[in-house]
Protein backbone atom coordinates (compact mmCIF):
# COMPACT_ATOMS: atom_id res chain seq x y z
CA UNK A 1 0.00 0.00 0.00
CA UNK A 2 2.99 2.45 0.62
CA UNK A 3 4.31 1.69 -2.48
CA UNK A 4 0.95 2.52 -4.37
CA UNK A 5 0.54 5.87 -2.69
CA UNK A 6 4.44 6.57 -2.67
CA UNK A 7 4.18 5.89 -6.79
CA UNK A 8 1.32 8.13 -7.17
CA UNK A 9 2.48 10.92 -5.70
CA UNK A 10 5.61 10.85 -7.80
CA UNK A 11 3.19 10.42 -10.64
CA UNK A 12 1.50 13.29 -9.79
CA UNK A 13 4.40 15.16 -9.34
CA UNK A 14 6.14 14.28 -12.82
CA UNK A 15 2.59 15.45 -14.27
CA UNK A 16 2.64 18.93 -12.16
CA UNK A 17 6.54 19.78 -12.96
CA UNK A 18 5.69 18.63 -16.87
CA UNK A 19 2.87 21.02 -16.75
CA UNK A 20 4.44 23.69 -15.01
CA UNK A 21 7.13 23.72 -17.90
CA UNK A 22 4.91 23.48 -20.50
CA UNK A 23 2.85 26.26 -18.68
CA UNK A 24 6.18 28.60 -18.62
CA UNK A 25 6.83 27.80 -22.35
CA UNK A 26 3.39 28.45 -23.44
CA UNK A 27 3.45 32.21 -21.83
CA UNK A 28 7.45 32.36 -23.03
CA UNK A 29 5.93 32.19 -26.86
CA UNK A 30 3.12 34.12 -26.28
CA UNK A 31 5.50 37.22 -24.79
CA UNK A 32 8.16 36.39 -27.73
CA UNK A 33 5.05 36.63 -29.80
CA UNK A 34 3.96 40.15 -28.58
CA UNK A 35 7.34 41.55 -28.52
CA UNK A 36 7.61 40.77 -32.36
CA UNK A 37 4.79 42.01 -32.97
CA UNK A 38 5.55 45.33 -31.18
CA UNK A 39 8.71 45.50 -32.91
CA UNK A 40 6.87 44.97 -36.49
CA UNK A 41 3.95 47.65 -35.65
CA UNK A 42 6.22 50.27 -34.54
CA UNK A 43 8.56 49.86 -37.65
CA UNK A 44 5.44 49.74 -40.13
CA UNK A 45 4.33 53.30 -37.77
CA UNK A 46 7.52 54.61 -38.40
CA UNK A 47 8.13 54.12 -42.04
CA UNK A 48 4.49 55.62 -42.70
CA UNK A 49 5.72 58.32 -40.62
CA UNK A 50 8.94 58.36 -43.31
CA UNK A 51 6.57 58.26 -46.49
CA UNK A 52 4.90 61.45 -45.33
CA UNK A 53 6.77 64.53 -46.55
CA UNK A 54 8.00 66.87 -44.74
CA UNK A 55 5.91 70.34 -44.62
CA UNK A 56 8.07 73.41 -45.40
CA UNK A 57 5.30 76.42 -44.20
CA UNK A 58 6.34 80.33 -45.33
CA UNK A 59 4.42 83.32 -45.07
CA UNK A 60 5.13 86.92 -47.11
CA UNK A 61 3.46 89.85 -48.36
CA UNK A 62 2.86 91.19 -51.67
CA UNK A 63 2.91 94.97 -51.38
CA UNK A 64 4.03 98.42 -53.37
CA UNK A 65 6.78 100.18 -52.41
CA UNK A 66 7.34 103.93 -53.96
CA UNK A 67 10.70 104.62 -54.68
CA UNK A 68 11.41 108.29 -55.83
CA UNK A 69 7.78 108.56 -56.61
CA UNK A 70 7.52 105.73 -58.91
CA UNK A 71 5.52 102.14 -58.05
CA UNK A 72 7.70 99.23 -56.85
CA UNK A 73 6.05 96.48 -56.07
CA UNK A 74 7.74 93.77 -54.02
CA UNK A 75 7.51 90.53 -51.97
CA UNK A 76 8.59 90.07 -48.67
CA UNK A 77 9.90 87.55 -48.94
CA UNK A 78 13.22 86.82 -51.62
CA UNK A 79 14.12 83.32 -51.52
CA UNK A 80 12.93 79.72 -50.47
CA UNK A 81 15.01 77.25 -49.67
CA UNK A 82 13.16 73.18 -49.70
CA UNK A 83 14.36 70.09 -50.30
CA UNK A 84 13.50 67.95 -52.94
CA UNK A 85 10.38 65.62 -52.08
CA UNK A 86 9.16 68.78 -49.47
CA UNK A 87 5.68 69.99 -49.55
CA UNK A 88 5.75 73.42 -49.26
CA UNK A 89 2.52 75.50 -48.14
CA UNK A 90 3.14 79.70 -49.32
CA UNK A 91 1.01 81.82 -47.49
CA UNK A 92 0.67 85.37 -49.49
CA UNK A 93 -0.91 88.43 -48.09
CA UNK A 94 -1.45 91.50 -50.52
CA UNK A 95 -1.45 94.28 -48.13
CA UNK A 96 -1.43 97.33 -51.29
CA UNK A 97 -1.68 96.97 -55.04
CA UNK A 98 -3.30 94.19 -56.98
CA UNK A 99 -0.90 91.03 -57.59
CA UNK A 100 -0.76 87.27 -58.29
CA UNK A 101 1.82 84.69 -57.43
CA UNK A 102 2.92 81.86 -60.02
CA UNK A 103 5.87 79.44 -60.11
CA UNK A 104 5.87 78.17 -63.97
CA UNK A 105 7.65 74.52 -63.26
CA UNK A 106 5.26 73.54 -60.26
CA UNK A 107 1.91 74.71 -62.35
CA UNK A 108 1.40 76.87 -59.23
CA UNK A 109 -1.08 79.96 -59.28
CA UNK A 110 -3.18 82.49 -57.28
CA UNK A 111 -4.92 85.54 -58.06
CA UNK A 112 -4.01 86.99 -54.83
CA UNK A 113 -6.52 89.35 -53.43
CA UNK A 114 -6.25 92.90 -51.36
CA UNK A 115 -6.18 92.39 -47.42
CA UNK A 116 -6.74 88.39 -47.54
CA UNK A 117 -4.14 85.22 -47.41
CA UNK A 118 -4.05 82.64 -49.74
CA UNK A 119 -2.09 79.48 -49.29
CA UNK A 120 -0.39 77.71 -52.27
CA UNK A 121 0.76 74.14 -51.97
CA UNK A 122 2.68 71.47 -53.71
CA UNK A 123 5.27 68.80 -53.82
CA UNK A 124 9.20 70.17 -54.72
CA UNK A 125 9.51 67.23 -57.00
CA UNK A 126 12.36 68.34 -59.01
CA UNK A 127 15.52 70.13 -57.87
CA UNK A 128 17.29 73.67 -58.83
CA UNK A 129 16.48 77.29 -58.88
CA UNK A 130 12.64 78.68 -59.89
CA UNK A 131 11.46 81.76 -60.07
CA UNK A 132 8.31 82.46 -58.61
CA UNK A 133 6.68 86.40 -59.34
CA UNK A 134 3.69 88.45 -60.06
CA UNK A 135 2.43 87.90 -63.57
CA UNK A 136 0.38 91.45 -63.45
CA UNK A 137 1.95 93.82 -66.23
CA UNK A 138 5.58 95.21 -65.35
CA UNK A 139 5.60 93.76 -61.88
CA UNK A 140 8.04 91.21 -62.67
CA UNK A 141 10.11 93.58 -64.84
CA UNK A 142 9.86 95.76 -61.34
CA UNK A 143 11.33 93.34 -59.26
CA UNK A 144 8.14 91.58 -57.87
CA UNK A 145 9.93 87.68 -58.10
CA UNK A 146 12.02 85.70 -55.91
CA UNK A 147 13.96 82.11 -55.85
CA UNK A 148 13.22 79.10 -55.10
CA UNK A 149 15.86 76.51 -54.14
CA UNK A 150 15.39 72.94 -54.80
CA UNK A 151 17.82 71.07 -52.87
Amino acid sequence: MDKKIIISAIAIGIVAIGGIIMFNTTNQIDKNENTANSVQNNSISTTQENKEPAVKEFSMTSFVEMVNGTPKPQFSLKEITVNKGDKVRIKITVTSGTHDFKIDEFNVYADTQLNKEYVVEFTADKTGEFIYYCAKPGHRQNGQWGTLKVI
